[in-house]
C-alpha cells in the first residue's frame, strides 16, 4: 500500500463528510475508488464514528443552539444547526404520513419539516413565517427517508431570506424546495403579537 496515497485518501474523508455528513461508507468507498473495509480503517485511524453515531453527535449538538422553537415543535429530527447561516434535519416517511389511496406523503409534512427547519435558524426568542413560496417537485412514498437542508440567503434587519432544499436520502433527488421569509420579534413586537 502506498503511504502517500492513504495521507490523500485521509485528508480527502473528512472533506467530503464535512460537505454531505450522511453518506455511507459504500457510497465513501465509491467516492475514493477503494474498498468499503479500506473506508472504515481510515475512519477508525482518524477518529470518524460510523453513520449513525456521526447522526446522533450532531443531533444533539444541534438541539442545544435552538432559540425560536423548542426540539419537540422540529418536525423530523435536527441534525446541524448555525445560527442564522445553515441548518440540516432528517425525516423517515411513515405510512401515517401518506395519503391512503395513492401512498404520496402528504405534503402538510413536507412544507412542516421546511418551515420548522427555517424557524429554528433564525437567532431570536420568537420567530414567525412572514411568507413561504413552495414548490412540490417529486412524489415520496413511506419508507423514503428525507434530508432538509436550509440556509440563510439574505437579512435586512429583522427579516431572514431562507432557502430550504430537501433531498431523497438514499438517491439525492430533490423533491422540494422553498423560501421563507421569517420575522424575528424583537420583545416590544413579542408583547404586542
Amino acid at each position: 500500500m502506498d503511504a502517500s496515497k492513504r495521507i490523500i485518501r485521509q485528508t480527502k474523508l473528512p472533506k467530503l463528510l464535512a460537505r454531505d455528513p450522511f453518506l455511507t461508507d459504500e457510497q465513501l468507498a465509491r467516492k475514493l475508488k477503494v474498498s468499503v473495509p479500506t473506508i472504515r480503517l481510515d475512519r477508525t485511524c482518524l477518529g470518524i464514528p460510523e453513520l449513525r453515531e456521526r447522526t446522533r453527535l450532531m443531533a444533539e449538538t444541534a438541539q442545544n443552539k435552538l432559540k425560536a422553537i423548542s426540539k419537540k415543535d422540529i418536525v423530523g429530527d435536527l441534525i446541524a444547526l448555525e445560527l442564522n447561516k445553515k441548518a440540516i434535519s432528517t425525516l423517515t416517511i411513515t405510512p401515517d404520513m401518506v395519503l391512503e389511496k395513492t401512498g404520496v406523503m402528504r405534503g402538510h409534512f413536507m412544507f412542516a419539516m421546511a418551515d420548522t427547519l427555517a424557524l429554528a435558524l433564525v437567532d431570536a426568542e420568537v420567530a414567525l413565517t412572514g411568507v413561504g413560496n413552495v414548490k412540490y417537485r417529486v412524489p415520496v412514498y413511506a419508507g423514503t427517508t428525507l434530508v432538509a437542508k436550509a440556509e440563510v440567503v439574505n437579512r435586512r434587519k429583522d427579516r431572514f431570506f431562507i432557502h430550504v432544499y430537501i433531498f431523497m436520502r438514499d438517491k439525492q433527488i430533490e423533491v422540494f424546495r422553498a423560501k421563507f421569509i421569517v420575522v424575528a420579534l424583537s420583545g416590544e413586537r413579542k408583547r404586542e403579537a
